[in-house]
């Protein structure tokens, strides 16, 4: 069991009846410092809040109880679902963010981040294309957790999906394969092809971050498709 911190926050209500957590929902804080972005998460006027924040120095603070929805996703997508809060658990990673100075995730950090999301994996029916990032379900709001976020180095401990080297080749349009995966394009998901496109680059090809198609994209999304269930990210847990 992992050592935390409670620091409760009054952001939160019931989720729908009936409703599983299927998703775990990566951000970064964006915030100057931890203490304000964790005054704000526990503050009744800001109205928001997550499940659980972790500090670069590795220590979890949990906001609100999993049984219970937090406020993290706003305005969202996935998978034909609007209602992300009422489905997910948001886990809150200290990080200045792109507006106040983005820098690489500390070890000790990403090890807590990687201990926390296999006990809360452990708990509910996530599957591992539903481990995301606050920008693949709201690409023209967000970009956390950003393209230093080592999503490759938690797939390998089984959080999360990363394509392998491969040379498989798109069988769809790539619009439509976003969407078969679970991205949203407007006017259903709210985001421009090209904002969805960068999205998906930030969380799966970081090393080049352009809104536009290529060769390589395309490999890397049908790859993806292939090793989720029937190609669709919004099918019955497996």
């Amino acid at each position: 069991m992992i050592n935390i911190v409670p620091r409760p926050s009054p952001n939160f209500d019931a989720r729908p009846e009936g409703q599983a957590v299927d998703i775990l929902l990566m951000h970064y804080t964006g915030m100057r410092t931890a203490e304000e972005a964790l005054d704000r998460l526990c503050n009744a006027e800001a109205r928001v809040s997550s499940h659980y924040t972790i500090d670069e120095d590795g220590t979890i603070y949990r906001h609100v109880a999993e049984a219970y929805r937090a406020f993290h996703a706003g305005i969202s997508y996935w998978a034909g679902e609007t209602d992300i809060n009422g489905r997910s658990i948001g886990i809150e990673i200290v990080n200045p963010g792109h507006e106040f100075g983005y820098r690489a995730f500390p070890d000790i950090q990403i090890e807590a981040v990687i201990a926390l999301s296999k006990e809360i994996l452990g708990r509910h029916p996530i599957r591992r294309e539903r481990v995301i990032g606050h920008s693949d379900v709201a690409p023209a709001r967000k970009t956390d957790p950003g393209e230093l976020f080592p999503w490759q180095q938690l797939a390998g401990e089984g959080i999360g999906l990363w394509p392998a080297r491969s040379d498989r080749a798109p069988s769809i349009s790539f619009d439509e394969a976003l969407c078969r995966y679970g991205y949203g394009i407007a006017p259903d998901g709210h985001a421009t092809l090209e904002q969805t496109i960068t999205a998906f680059q930030r969380h799966f090809r970081p090393s080049k971050i352009d809104g536009l198609v290529d060769a390589e994209c395309e490999r890397v999304l049908a790859e993806l498709l292939a090793v989720i269930p029937d190609g669709s990210a919004d099918q019955a847990h497996q």
